[in-house]
């Protein structure tokens, strides 16, 4: 097991606690929506790649055939299995995403919520053209993918904030920094480093252009909009639009 397998693995114990849901009730989020419109409870097969403690694994259930629950991380597929082996339709893999070869050709749905996040670009590159390859023709690709530019937006909040409270400039950088917790991130490459997990949190324009590269078309982005009670230091901001996460849908050519 990598070093981020087990790290990871040992996160599940506490995984809703220390990292974002995008599945709060005072989340709006367009996942639900879309693989509704896409279910096909016949005959389609949806890999839900990266399920972490399997939360979207009832909802895929009852929307496809078969199920395909894949996580490179043991802890991870672990509690989802207590979570959801009473499902018949699901199936659990232990496979890394940039390693999709046995399901070639046989995801007719792929969901990555929250696992694309490998910090180095080869294997984020590497994970895209597997899971191109794992969909059938004309397969969708849905996920969502945490936004660096969303931690931007909360610490111009935190700025204001701290300027209406009459703090100097550079105290109010200060304060901002420190609730946003910058000394967690490389602003520059996108990185984010918390409990020894390295993720990768994206730009906009950077899910467009790595999902074409990967060979994906009609790429599309709505925001997640998230709940500021999952944000340290920012109960007082809550009358201001919350920040996000970027949901994407992409196909693959028929």
């Amino acid at each position: 097991m990598s070093d981020q397998a087990h790290l990871w693995s040992k996160a599940a114990a506490s995984y809703e606690l220390d990292f974002i849901d995008p599945y709060l009730p005072g989340v709006r989020n367009p996942l639900p929506q879309a693989l509704e419109e896409l279910a096909d409870p016949q005959k389609g097969t949806a890999a839900d790649l990266g399920c972490g403690v399997g939360p979207l694994l009832p909802t895929l259930a009852k929307h496809f055939h078969r199920v395909l629950a894949v996580d490179f991380a043991e802890g991870m597929l672990k509690r989802a299995r207590e979570h959801c082996g009473e499902l018949p339709n699901v199936e659990y893999l232990r496979r890394s995403l940039t390693d999709l070869a046995p399901l070639a050709e046989q995801v007719d749905v792929a969901v990555a919520v929250n696992s694309l996040v490998l910090p180095d670009v080869g294997e984020l590159e590497a994970a895209l053209r597997s899971i191109h390859r794992a969909l059938r023709p004309g397969g969708h690709f849905l996920g969502i993918v945490p936004a660096i530019d969303a931690v931007h937006y909360s610490t111009m909040l935190l700025v204001d904030r701290a300027r209406r409270a009459d703090m100097p400039m550079d105290k109010a950088r200060q304060n901002a920094a420190h609730h946003a917790e910058h000394a967690l991130y490389d602003f520059a490459f996108g990185d984010f480093r918390y409990l020894g997990i390295e993720q990768h949190f994206w730009q906009p324009f950077e899910v467009r252009y790595r999902l074409r590269r990967a060979g994906f078309r009609r790429v599309r982005l709505k925001k997640v909009h998230l709940s500021w009670s999952q944000f340290a230091g920012a109960p007082d901001l809550k009358d201001e639009p919350p920040p996000w996460d970027w949901f994407f849908q992409a196909e693959k050519q028929p």
